[in-house]
């Protein structure tokens, strides 16, 4: 398993249009197949960036739903709020602590 990081910066009056979308689809992606966890995060210091974490089982998963109807959709509207180029990171847990 690994976990796909986001970063996204959005134009304030988008913030709003943005939550919105992710409450629509959350529960879809969250269900793709492979996809074992979804978690929004939102910075404590500026309130327009906001972070995915999403949780896939391989490779394969993230790519599957990357080349998806839902994908697509969700991503051509998020895209059209942002307010900076997003950054993105693969990363493999090394340790966890409960």
């Amino acid at each position: 398993m690994f976990i796909r990081i986001v970063k996204m910066k959005f134009k304030k009056e988008h913030c709003d249009a943005f939550e919105e979308n992710f409450d629509r689809n959350k529960d879809k992606i969250r269900s793709f197949p492979g996809c074992e966890r979804l978690e929004l995060l939102h910075d404590k210091n500026d309130s327009t960036i906001y972070f995915t974490y999403s949780y896939w089982l391989k490779d394969e998963d993230l790519l599957n739903y990357r080349n998806s109807d839902l994908f697509k959709g969700v991503w051509a509207f998020t895209k059209t709020l942002f307010d900076a180029k997003p950054e993105a990171w693969s990363v493999e847990q090394r340790d966890v602590m409960v």
